[in-house]
């Protein structure tokens, strides 16, 4: 973890990034929209990365799979989408907490092989609505796949003040 930082206080920003990162509505063009810009901000950083855009029901929206992605990454998007649609929190704030509360994931009925402990998921919430389906990365370690969600869903959503984790 971040030296400078507690883990209240990287669980806050965690927070904070999900209140300020909502949407208005959520359609299968606004998936392909962002799932784009996602892919081509991958292709310019050189991040051989797995994307998926997934409803809560399991419809997968959209998906890019980089020239270097393997079948595990797949596994790793499929888990991490659980983990979201389960607790209806990033998969890294889910990770954070588990790590701070002592409980382990079997006491959450939480198989290890259906749901990941790591971040890279991030909740698609509507205003008013709820968590409606989650974006998804693999292929960094799990911080990175966090913090790169977080920096194409800024600049999708046009808000620059987001808070974001430089390490933890």
């Amino acid at each position: 973890m971040d030296k400078e930082k507690t883990a209240e206080e990287v669980s806050n920003i965690l927070k904070m990034q999900e209140e300020i990162l909502q949407f208005t509505h959520f359609t299968n063009e606004d998936a392909w929209e962002l799932g784009k810009l996602m892919a081509e901000e991958a292709r310019a950083r050189k991040y051989n990365v797995a994307i998926s855009i997934r409803r809560n029901n399991g419809m997968i929206l959209f998906q890019h799979m980089g020239d270097e992605t393997t079948i595990e990454n797949e596994e790793w998007l499929e888990r991490k989408f659980n983990t979201v649609r389960r607790q209806e929190v990033s998969s890294l704030e889910f990770c954070i907490y588990m790590q701070n509360s002592g409980h382990t994931m079997a006491e959450k009925f939480m198989d290890d092989n259906v749901y990941a402990c790591v971040g890279g998921g991030f909740p698609i919430r509507i205003e008013d609505a709820g968590v409606i389906g989650a974006i998804c990365v693999s292929g960094l370690n799990h911080v990175q796949d966090h913090d790169f969600i977080i920096r194409c869903l800024s600049k999708y959503l046009h808000m620059d003040e987001v808070p974001r984790l430089k390490k933890i």
